[in-house]
Formats: structure tokens, C-alpha cells, sequence
């Protein structure tokens, strides 16, 4: 049995039993997948909304038990948590500018071809090896160390200026766009950093918002390297401190005088309340970078 399915174009096609059997397994799998990763996500938010005993006991599921928002009070008296996620700010400010503006000056010259760049190939295989090989940590850290910069914010940024999966992202995606494009404006006098801002920059929002989207999520979510790289544990970026609170404990939380306060919240809860906090600013940013996401990584994974 067949089922008829409408386009926009008002031309209709007969839709499979196959097709239609894809479609439901697909959405049950996506289905599931979605519910693996939010699932977690709202049992931390209810434990951060629950009261000491009840997160204790190991009552709270997807719902909060004795609702209570002593943890989120407690967090915002934290300097430390407001200042390890200042760090976090400062980081993905200067690191996403780095990383996209980085990736399109490097995509720019590899994506002409021979004719145009003739040591294009050494340049591509130059930046490929580094995919394949890790200089490893002792040696990133002496470069670090000898550049003067360890303990400061550009010991977090620096390293990881141009990432190479994003460049081959972007170099792809300016391959995509017709080349009489760049010889008109050649032809009208323009230069390369003319042609570069005025027509593959504007051309390539989808691309640019997918690396965007890659080098927020690394730089908020990188945690070794500040624990390595900074001095002080008040440097640490957000995911460095939440490793160490959540490996380490919060002994914090037991320092407080308030015997009410104490009687609601506890080391856990304290714990969730943060991680929570911290989630929200990716998980709000998502929706807004989502509608490129797709585009960017088709477009951009195909050689034009």
C-alpha cells in the first residue's frame, strides 16, 4: 500500500511502505538519542531543586522532592563559581573570534587551486599532519612556558588558534562558490582582501556559524588544559573548577553557619546547581546557531 505525499511544488509522489517504515524507525531512534541526552540534564536540575534529605535518600528522579531554591542562593554568593565562569566568557570571546577568523584567512589561499598557489599541496598537507600527529602535552607546555604566557587566559586561547577541521570545513565551502564570482570583482579592480570580505565572507554564514558552534562547545567545555595551564586555582576557566568540586568535593558547603541553609542543601545538590548553571549558556546559544548547523556541515564536507 502506497501513500500519496504532496511537495511544495504541487507535484505529488507515491510514498513507500519502506520509506514510511524508515521514516518511523528513524524518528525512534532520534527520539531515544534526545532523551538520553536531556534525561540526565533534567534529573541534576530537579537534585538541585530538592531538599538535603531528599537528594540523600536518593528520592529524586525527574521531578523535585521538597522544592527548595537554597542551592541556586547558595551558588550566587560564590565568588569563585562568578569568577572561574568570567574566566570562561573571556576565553570563548577571544578563542571563537581567534578560531573563525583564523579559519577563513587559512581556507581562503588553500581553497584556490595549483594554478593560483602552487605550493597549495605542501600548505594543505602542512596543516593535515597535525590531525594525524600530537605534538603531546610536554612539549605544548614548554612552548607555553617559554612564550611567557602560562597562567594567563592566552595559555587557553593560543594553542588551539586554528582548528584544522574546521579550516577544512571552510576551504570546501569556498571551493562551493563559483569562481566567476571572484573574476569579475578581479576584473573590476578588486583585491584578494576585497573579494575575501565582500564576497566569500558574506557568502559563507552557514560555514562560518557551524565553526562557531564547534569552538564555543570546545572552549566552554575544555577543562585539562586549564588545570595544566593556569597557576592558581582561582584562574581555573568553569569546567576546570567543576572538576575539581565534583573530584575533589565541596567542602564550602559544610563551612556555612546558616543551620537552616544547611538543612536544605548538601554537597550534591550544591554540585548540580552548578553544573546546571554552567549548561545554560550552550544550551541557549544552540537554538540560534542550529538553523546554519546542517547547511554549514553538508556544504562544507563537499568538494565543490
Amino acid at each position: 500500500m502506497k501513500r500519496e505525499k504532496k511537495f511544495r511544488s504541487g507535484v505529488k509522489v507515491r510514498e513507500s511502505f519502506g520509506s514510511r517504515l524508515f521514516s518511523v524507525i528513524n524518528a525512534v531512534i532520534l527520539t531515544a538519542l534526545a532523551l538520553l541526552c536531556i534525561i540526565p540534564l533534567i534529573n541534576i536540575l530537579a537534585v538541585s531543586l530538592s531538599s538535603n534529605a531528599a537528594a540523600t535518600a536518593g528520592l529524586v528522579k525527574l521531578w523535585p522532592v521538597e522544592f527548595t531554591l537554597k542551592s541556586y542562593e547558595f551558588v550566587a554568593k560564590r565568588a569563585a563559581f562568578w569568577k572561574s565562569l568570567g574566566v570562561t566568557i573571556l576565553r570563548c570571546l577571544l578563542g571563537v573570534s581567534l578560531n573563525v577568523l583564523m579559519c577563513v584567512l587559512v581556507a581562503y589561499p588553500l581553497s584556490k587551486d595549483n594554478r593560483k598557489l602552487r605550493t597549495r599541496t605542501v600548505y594543505a598537507w602542512f596543516f593535515f599532519i597535525t590531525m594525524l600527529i600530537n605534538g603531546g602535552l610536554i612539549p605544548q607546555y614548554m612552548t607555553i612556558k617559554s612564550v611567557h604566557i602560562l597562567g594567563t587566559i592566552w595559555a587557553l586561547v593560543l594553542p588551539g588558534a586554528v582548528p584544522v577541521f574546521s579550516v577544512v570545513l571552510m576551504l570546501n565551502f569556498f571551493r562551493a562558490i563559483p569562481e566567476e564570482l571572484e573574476e569579475a570583482a578581479f576584473m573590476d579592480g578588486a583585491s584578494h582582501w576585497n573579494i575575501l570580505l565582500k564576497i566569500y565572507v558574506p557568502l559563507s554564514k552557514a560555514s562560518m556559524a557551524t565553526i562557531c558552534l564547534f569552538a564555543l562547545v570546545y572552549h566552554w567545555n575544555s577543562w585539562f588544559d586549564g588545570i595544566i595551564m593556569m597557576n592558581k586555582p582561582d584562574q581555573y576557566p568553569l569546567q576546570s573548577y567543576l572538576h575539581t568540586i565534583i573530584i575533589q568535593g565541596d567542602t564550602s558547603v559544610n563551612s556555612t553557619t546558616d543551620w537552616q541553609t544547611m538543612a536544605l542543601i548538601s554537597d550534591r545538590t550544591v554540585k548540580c546547581a552548578q553544573i546546571f548553571l554552567s549548561t545554560l549558556p550552550i544550551v541557549a546559544a544552540y537554538p540560534f546557531l542550529q538553523r546554519y548547523f546542517v547547511k554549514g556541515m553538508v556544504l562544507g564536507s563537499v568538494k565543490g
